[in-house]
């Protein structure tokens, strides 16, 4: 197989656990979202759009952890390099999700700055800065796992969170 096949694979097989757990921290927010605004129900855009969200803090993480600066902090406590992956994740997920909404308006208005203005006066501040405070709330639980696997290895947290006992090597 080559050299980018390979790649792509390991990439799949390593992102499908951040898939799984932002789709379904994605679909809880689009759910009480509806609950708030006293929608009862979820409709297909309220779902493709969490799926649509999740696939994309997905592919940021993969895109991050592939950069140095994401684990500049690994011989440091725990603490120092979950919320420094946090923010960078955050950081990430906030400028694709920017872009995704930024190109279509290009493309409407033939031109960035048009594009730009009309992004900026249709965003609801509020909810824009409650949306990104839990997800970063959302990336630090990830990060907590993520880490926790790294150091304790996934056998022991699994044997920890599910009282499996660990194989012995």
């Amino acid at each position: 197989m080559s050299n980018v096949l390979l790649t792509v694979k390991e990439d799949i097989k390593t992102s499908i656990p951040t898939v799984l757990f932002f789709l379904a921290a994605f679909h809880l927010l689009a759910f009480t979202r509806k609950l708030v605004e006293d929608s009862y129900g979820i409709t297909l855009g309220d779902s493709s759009a969490a799926t649509i969200g999740a696939l994309i803090v997905a592919k940021a993480i993969l895109i991050v952890n592939k950069l140095r600066v994401a684990n500049c902090m690994a011989d440091l406590p725990l603490v120092f390099g979950i919320f420094w992956k946090a923010l960078i994740y955050s950081m990430f997920a906030w400028l694709f999700r920017l872009l995704e909404e930024l190109i279509p308006l290009v493309v409407k208005y033939d031109g960035v700055s048009v594009a730009v203005s009309h992004l900026l006066t249709g965003v609801v501040w509020p909810r824009f800065w409650a949306l990104n405070l839990v997800l970063f709330m959302l990336l630090i639980i990830y990060c907590v796992g993520v880490e926790l696997i790294r150091v304790l290895g996934a056998e022991k947290v699994t044997a920890i969170f599910l009282g499996f006992p660990a194989r012995s090597n």
